[in-house]
């Protein structure tokens, strides 16, 4: 399955992409299908997509039932045509921080270490930092751009982990079982802020609209060689960065493992497991983002995720 939040008037709606040209809104479909006898009438419909994940193999059997039969054509389609309707972030405002991978492949390490005049070390446990809620934005978002704060905007194309149960402690041979889906994150970040603070990350990685997040989740079943998957990102067109996500330093079980280490995993946590070499501050000279970039990011079997930059121009300490 593909699942996104959309806008409906004043609301958002949890949906399912039956084909390129609709969406079905899942509590409307939930509610005939019920109806029709299709689906048991104590189940409950859900009202997001936090609560399709949070609802376990159930809740997916049922979304899967539904739109099995929308398909087919023995259900009514009930939902809207995607080209009428604004997508936003799969998860608009998660419950957690977003859990974030640095230095996860070994060409972006390299030429890290050269931008930077540092020693070349492949890291020895994964690093581990996190967004904010308030970073998040859906695709089409405008990510904000103000001077006053950062001149040295730079992005970085990333494959995130949607966590569907809740674990603590998990074993590499148990993460498997406790992911719900993927999705496509682009983790902007200040690169002056994150020096100027002393290089820890929450800082230039934390500013509000740097999280540009979806446009959809794709559940496990449907992306089983997430460990092989082509990742790019390209600026106005132009190709930056193109990996594959079997370049990972530490793969995502590991990843998995090391975080969920005395540390509880909850149905829709999310993680962003690194990216590839390209970033805009390790090319000579550096290429910063400015107004009006176009950015879009790629993985293969996920889809794509497009954002501008806008230069806000305001004071950073407006009243």
């Amino acid at each position: 399955m593909k699942i996104v939040t959309y806008q409906s008037g004043n609301e958002l709606r949890a949906g399912l992409i039956v084909d390129e040209g609709r969406i079905l809104d899942v509590s409307s479909a939930f509610q005939a299908a019920q109806e029709s006898g299709l689906l048991a009438s104590d189940l409950q419909a859900p009202n997001s997509v936090l609560d399709i994940i949070s609802g376990g193999n159930a809740m997916s059997q049922a979304c899967n039932t539904v739109l099995s039969a929308v398909r087919s054509g023995d259900q009514v389609f009930t939902g809207e045509n995607a080209s009428e309707v604004i997508l936003v972030a799969p998860i608009p405002k998660p419950l957690k921080n977003v859990f974030c991978v640095g230095s996860n492949y070994r060409a972006h390490v390299t030429e890290a270490s050269r931008a930077q005049a540092k020693e070349d070390k492949t890291p020895k446990l994964p690093v581990f930092f996190t967004k904010p809620p308030t970073a998040v934005v859906g695709p089409d978002a405008q990510v904000q751009l103000n001077p006053v704060v950062s001149k040295k905007m730079d992005y970085e194309v990333e494959l995130a982990v949607i966590f569907g149960s809740t674990g603590t402690n998990i074993s590499q041979a148990d993460a498997i079982d406790h992911i719900f889906g993927f999705s496509i994150i682009n983790d902007v970040t200040a690169r002056d802020l994150q020096r100027a603070h002393g290089g820890q990350f929450l800082k230039g990685k934390g500013l509000d609209t740097t999280c540009p997040f979806g446009p959809h989740i794709v559940t496990i079943d449907e992306l089983p060689n997430f460990d092989n998957l082509r990742i790019s990102l390209s600026v106005n067109g132009e190709t930056r960065q193109d990996g594959n996500t079997r370049d990972m330093i530490f793969s995502i079980p590991r990843l998995i493992e090391s975080l969920s280490e005395g540390l509880t995993l909850e149905p829709g946590d999310i993680l962003a497991t690194g990216t590839p070499s390209g970033v805009g501050y390790a090319m000579e000279p550096p290429h910063w983002l400015v107004d009006g970039d176009t950015v879009t990011c790629k993985i293969e079997g996920v889809g794509e995720l497009t954002n501008t930059i806008q230069n806000t121009g305001s004071s950073a300490f407006a009243a």
